[in-house]
């Protein structure tokens, strides 16, 4: 997947970005230097190939350091929404912002 010029002058422009023709050939350059990156990603053959849950299980055996399920702190909702303006059976309550 290449990008054109014109594909760089619309991204910036969703992005808010005013580019010089310099920067923007530059960008250019970048993007298209990323997704023919992604491409040979994906072209790797990856069946077959179970996925890491950390980089370090490559090199060697990791035992997951998994906690017990458990409550360590006290509910102290009443507490916290003391300083609250507005509190309804136990909730938050704010103004809509949505109409």
């Amino acid at each position: 997947m290449a990008l054109s010029p014109s594909d760089v002058s619309r991204i910036a422009h969703l992005a808010r970005l005013e580019l010089q023709a310099d920067e923007q050939a530059a960008m250019l350059q970048q993007l298209n230097g990323f997704f023919t990156i992604v491409e040979q990603m994906r072209a790797v053959d990856t069946s077959g190939v179970e996925p890491l849950y950390t980089p370090l299980s490559a090199l060697a055996e990791v035992q997951l350091r998994l906690r017990e399920d458990r409550v360590s702190e006290t509910d102290q909702r009443e507490l916290n929404q003391r300083s609250a303006p507005a509190v309804e059976d136990g909730l938050f309550l704010v103004p809509q912002v949505i109409e």
